[in-house]
């Protein structure tokens, strides 16, 4: 299988390209002309060009361009008969995302989101649950949390809110939003238009409430490196998710600090693994483009919310 990354804009290009690389039945080629050759020295064989790539029919890509550039490269590689797994956000703008969803659905090839915390067997469990309703019963209220560092860019909504607001959209089974509600601060951010805390509070249309603290973590709290967790709350009873869960901790004499080692599987391998076995297999995997999508009108909501004060309604366009 020929797997193509198409830039190294995004701080995880490299560790695709590294896991990518390190599996026999897996070509590789990368390429960055936008980024002064980045990525060269990584073994596989390099592009020059985009022309280059798409010229070699890649099976699939993975999109770590930068935003801006995303819908031209998902595009091409719709048109190349690629199948796709793009970072958050697909677009800053919902027209280009639009448009990408429909270019890979006209296209017959999967547009997946780089959301690893919605694979793996302990979060098809949860959505087991939640849609089998013998132990939960009928799904009421998921208060979620992802806090961790500053990113080196954007602000939390933009940064941590994607990933829970992925997951719930996996687990309602892509149940569209109704109203949100959203308050931020930028209390640890140097930029005021930069949120560096963000509660958002989400509607959907069956009636279930979503409750989410998506914000930044003060330096050296080490209590984020479970990953994103959700608590999921039935009228029978209520489930505990925890996509990293610390396993093991101590006392790092030499950083005066917490250490904590969470599970051995690398959730990046797992995600790749699962979109690859989807790509020979024909089968779906993760959340889509049309999640994306989702994810994303909810962010805009979101955002417009904390400037107003006020709940906004989430126009859903007809199909």
């Amino acid at each position: 299988m020929k797997v193509a990354v198409l830039s190294f804009a995004h701080e995880r290009a490299e560790t695709y390209a590294r896991l990518l690389h390190a599996l026999p039945d897996v070509e590789l080629v990368v390429a960055d002309p936008d980024g002064a050759a980045r990525g060269r020295d990584t073994g596989p064989a390099y592009a020059e060009s985009w022309d280059e790539v798409f010229a070699q029919r890649p099976d699939a890509v993975i999109v770590t361009a930068g935003t801006g550039r995303r819908r031209e490269l998902v595009e091409r590689a719709a048109a190349a008969g690629a199948h796709v797994l793009c970072e958050h956000p697909l677009a800053s703008d919902e027209s280009d995302a639009e448009a990408m969803v429909r270019a890979c659905a006209d296209a017959g090839v999967r547009l997946s989101l780089a959301s690893p915390a919605c694979y793996g067997p302990a979060f098809a469990a949860v959505h087991k649950q939640i849609a089998d309703g013998e132990v939960l019963g009928g799904l009421t209220t998921v208060h979620g949390a992802c806090t961790g560092p500053r990113p080196a860019q954007g602000g939390a909504l933009d940064t941590h809110a994607p990933a829970l607001l992925d997951m719930v959209d996996v687990l309602l089974d892509g149940t569209a939003a109704e109203q949100v509600y959203a308050q931020t601060n930028s209390v640890l951010s140097t930029a005021p238009d930069v949120e560096s805390a963000a509660l958002v509070t989400v509607r959907y249309a069956d009636g279930t409430v979503v409750s989410l603290d998506c914000s930044w973590s003060v330096d050296g709290d080490t209590s984020a490196t479970a990953g994103p967790t959700l608590s999921v709350i039935g009228d029978k009873a209520s489930l505990e998710f925890t996509a990293w869960p610390r396993l093991l901790g101590g006392y790092d004499a030499a950083g005066s600090r917490e250490h904590w080692v969470t599970r051995g599987d690398d959730p990046y391998a797992v995600m790749l693994g699962a979109f690859l076995a989807a790509v020979r297999d024909g089968n779906a995997a993760g959340p889509d483009g049309a999640t994306g999508l989702r994810t994303l009108r909810i962010i805009q909501a979101a955002r417009e919310s904390a400037r107003t004060g006020q709940p906004v309604e989430v126009a859903v366009p007809v199909p």
